[in-house]
C-alpha cells in the first residue's frame, strides 16, 4: 500500500487551495483538555446561507458537523500543546440532526474526548439551540505535521502552528487554558 499524502501540497509553493475560515465564534469553557464548550452565532450574513435555502436560510448539516470538528481540533491542540500543524477529520459516525439552526440562533457546542491514540483521537459532540439538539455524533480526528512526511514542509508547519495559537487566543481559548491547569494530563 502506498503512503497517503495530502492532496493540497505543491512541493515548492507550500499549501495551496486550503479554505481558511473560522466557524466557531467563541470558546466558552475548557475542562481538563477533555471537554470544550463553544458557540456559533448564526448570522444572515453567512455566505453559505444565500443558497441554503433561498427564502428559508438554515445552517447546512455539514456546517453543524464542522462546528463539532473545530471544537474537537482545539482539544487536540490543547492536549498536544500545539505540537501538530494539521488536525483533520478522519471519520464521522452516528451523526444525527434535530432542529434547524436559523439566523439569530446560537449553536452551543459541547465536545468530549473519548479515547486518545497515537496521532488519532475519538470524540463525541452535540450542538444545541435553546436546549434542543441540532446535531449529535461521534468523530475521529487525525493529527500530524507535514514536515514528518517531507522535511521541506517544516517551515509551513511552524507557520500553521503559530496561526492556530493566534486563533485560539482570539477565540478566548488561551485565557481559559491558562486557568485550566489539568489540560495536558
Amino acid at each position: 500500500m502506498s503512503e497517503r499524502r495530502p492532496l493540497l501540497l505543491a512541493p515548492r509553493q507550500g499549501l495551496i487551495g486550503i479554505m481558511d475560515f473560522v466557524l466557531l465564534d467563541r470558546i466558552v469553557a475548557l475542562d481538563g483538555g477533555r471537554v470544550i464548550r463553544a458557540t456559533k452565532n448564526l448570522s444572515l450574513a453567512e455566505e453559505y446561507l444565500r443558497d441554503h435555502f433561498p427564502g428559508y436560510p438554515v445552517m447546512p448539516g455539514v456546517m453543524m458537523l464542522e462546528a463539532l470538528v473545530e471544537a474537537g481540533c482545539w482539544l487536540v491542540r490543547l492536549k498536544t500543546n500545539f505540537r501538530y500543524s494539521l488536525v483533520c477529520l478522519a471519520e464521522a459516525r452516528n451523526v444525527k440532526y434535530g432542529r434547524f439552526v436559523t439566523p439569530g440562533n446560537t449553536l452551543e457546542v459541547v465536545v468530549r474526548s473519548l479515547k486518545w491514540e497515537q496521532n488519532e483521537a475519538l470524540f463525541s459532540g452535540q450542538g444545541t439551540v435553546a436546549t434542543e439538539a441540532a446535531v449529535t455524533g461521534r468523530f475521529r480526528l487525525r493529527y500530524y505535521n507535514l514536515g514528518d512526511r517531507d522535511h521541506r514542509y517544516q517551515r509551513t508547519d511552524e507557520r500553521l502552528i503559530e496561526s492556530a495559537k493566534q486563533r485560539f487566543h482570539t477565540l478566548g481559548g488561551r485565557a481559559l487554558a491558562d486557568r485550566d491547569t489539568t489540560a495536558n494530563t
